[in-house]
């Protein structure tokens, strides 16, 4: 199938299997290490050929049935601070729909190497504190401004929700089963309204795809919300630092590649 003939174009049974695997090992991810579903579905999508807005509405639809499943499990198995929630969800929610709307009249392209480079020094903060380097003493003061930040770049760059909120989060000082599991919970809220927003603006196609992804992240959300509750601690930190340079470090080589080609 190839996504830029339209969305009428039907999807057989082994390519939805592979979409099903898709969705299941990105919310796998995401669940446990409170990010990914967006940045793994979105590349896929992108490497499709689905416009950035395209894309971005496909993955956001699918993760309302999926972050909604995620964050009932992490509630189910206590991991939600209810106070960080609330302080991350509505102003997160409101940035979504501004991103929203921004991608749907403008391609987001040009600021990912900065939001890169950001979570680069991030997931090395992280780092440091999975090996024993205490990075801050200090909780985040203004979690309504890092929800609304990450909810807006969330919305722009089809992903980037849980590496932003948790990442921050984790980085100064915030304990990692209840940030992960708060943090998971408030994207219902701002995926829903991202969602909607991209859906009022460029419409959605390829509900094969849409169906695919959730079927999988449904299945692998109740997993990973137990995961989190029983892996040591370093090593969710590790392994959230490690995915955030890894992941950063290659958006941004593969965007100076870009840059000198042209």
């Amino acid at each position: 199938m190839n996504p830029r003939h339209g969305s009428g174009q039907r999807v057989d049974d082994g390519q939805f299997l592979i979409f099903v695997g898709i969705g299941l090992l990105a919310q796998l991810v995401d669940g446990a290490l409170g990010m990914a579903y967006g940045l793994v579905s979105n590349a896929t999508l992108l490497a499709m050929g689905l416009p950035p807005a395209m894309a971005s509405a496909t993955v956001h639809t699918a993760e309302v049935f999926t972050t909604g499943v995620s964050g009932a499990s992490h509630a189910w198995f206590g991991n939600v601070r209810w106070k960080l929630f609330w302080q991350l969800a509505v102003p997160g929610a409101v940035g979504g729909m501004v991103g929203a709307y921004f991608l749907a009249m403008v391609p987001g392209e040009t600021i990912r190497p900065f939001v890169n480079a950001y979570l680069l020094i991030l997931g090395t903060m992280v780092l440091l504190r999975a090996f024993g380097k205490r990075v801050s003493h200090h909780q985040v003061q203004h979690t309504g401004v890092l929800g609304f930040v990450a909810g807006l770049l969330d919305a722009i760059g089809g992903g980037g929700w849980g590496p932003l909120a948790t990442s921050t989060l984790i980085a100064r000082g915030g304990g990692v089963r209840s940030t992960i599991g708060s943090v998971n919970a408030a994207e219902f809220v701002v995926t829903a309204c991202v969602s909607a927003t991209l859906v009022w603006h460029v419409g959605i196609g390829h509900w094969p795809i849409v169906l695919g992804l959730l079927t999988g992240g449904v299945i692998a959300a109740p997993l990973a919300a137990w995961l989190v509750r029983h892996l040591p601690e370093r090593a969710v930190m590790a392994a959230v630092g490690s995915l955030i340079v890894l992941i950063s470090l290659g958006q941004l080589l593969q965007q100076l590649l870009s840059n000198r080609e042209l």
